[in-house]
């Protein structure tokens, strides 16, 4: 048996190490009720998840889930799975 991954909209902050992007980060945690901890330097950060801790690096893209989860995503698998919902909307 196949399945297809339903179309979903996320709210997505590429992590680049500058205060900007982790004062974005911070902001999307505590409307989602999760816990981020920079790590010493600012090129890390650590993510409590559902499935324990992990470690979104400079590079990479944080993501609240569909049940307002946060979770890192690797660059490269992040443009494999996702595009911008304006560019979508405006070929409608």
């Amino acid at each position: 048996m196949k399945f297809r991954k339903k179309p979903v909209v996320v709210d997505a902050v590429y992590f680049d190490g500058t205060p900007e992007s982790l004062a974005e980060i911070i902001d999307m945690a505590k409307e989602s009720g999760c816990v981020i901890e920079e790590t010493l330097g600012g090129g890390a950060l650590m993510i409590h998840t559902p499935e324990g801790l992990m470690t979104c690096l400079s590079g990479e893209w944080v993501i609240r889930g569909v049940a307002g989860e946060l979770y890192p995503c690797n660059a490269d698998i992040f443009e494999a799975t996702y595009e911008p919902v304006e560019e979508l909307e405006a070929g409608r």
